[in-house]
């Protein structure tokens, strides 16, 4: 079996943005050269998330009202967390959107279901993370 890791570093400029990482992680399936696998993509920060859903720009506005609406970002007195900090929302929009996503890798392609894409969600931004992309296999 053959592993392959990778990090991808995205600064968003604003506090929160979704991002089609899709073909930076088919890139990463290139350089891997597995066949058949799985792969691991996860935010390795406790603010952004990794999920899979659809480009549709529609749908990423309402998941900001929705995502607003659970767990808006003021007044940032409303949370315990905000201490010197202003990103409790951001933690929790993180826990609802979810940390990683795993696909399947079937004959070197990244084994999706109509419409599904790759997404880096941004919650408290203006500074660079990183997402890890881990894939296993033959």
């Amino acid at each position: 079996m053959k592993s392959y890791r990778k990090e991808l570093f995205f600064t968003v400029p604003t506090r929160r943005a979704f991002i089609n990482i899709t073909p930076q992680v088919e890139k990463c399936l290139a350089e891997s050269t597995i066949k058949e696998g799985l792969a691991l993509i996860n935010a390795m920060h406790i603010t952004a998330s990794v999920f899979i859903n659809d480009d549709e720009a529609g749908l990423h506005h309402d998941y900001e009202l929705w995502l607003e609406r659970l767990a808006p970002h003021e007044p940032v007195s409303q949370y315990r967390h905000n201490v010197g900090e202003d990103n409790a929302d951001a933690h929790m929009k993180r826990q609802v959107m979810g940390r990683e996503a795993v696909v399947a890798v079937t004959d070197g392609r990244l084994d999706f279901g109509t419409w599904e894409r790759i997404f880096y969600g941004e919650f408290d931004g203006r500074r660079q993370k990183r997402v890890l992309v881990k894939i296993i296999g033959e």
